[in-house]
């Protein structure tokens, strides 16, 4: 994954900022996978797996806060 994808944190909604976490946490994913067939191979073993799902929540949720706090929480 050549070039910048990120080149700020800065969004301008809580909802771009919860869409940017869940765009980091994929990219965060495929660069430790990038091999796609492994990665759809795996899918079956966590995608029913309440306990793989909530981990991902977790996950987007750190994103989440890291740009909330870039962003000073949207406050003016």
């Amino acid at each position: 994954m050549a070039g910048t994808w990120l080149p700020s944190l800065q969004v301008d909604t809580p909802q771009q900022g919860f869409d940017l976490a869940i765009v980091m946490a994929r990219r965060a994913v495929k660069t430790t996978q990038p091999d796609v067939a492994v990665l759809k191979a795996q899918r079956p073993r966590y995608a029913g797996d309440a306990a793989s799902l909530i981990d991902v929540s977790a996950v987007a949720a750190a994103w989440f806060a890291t740009i909330a706090a870039a962003n000073d929480y949207w406050r003016e």
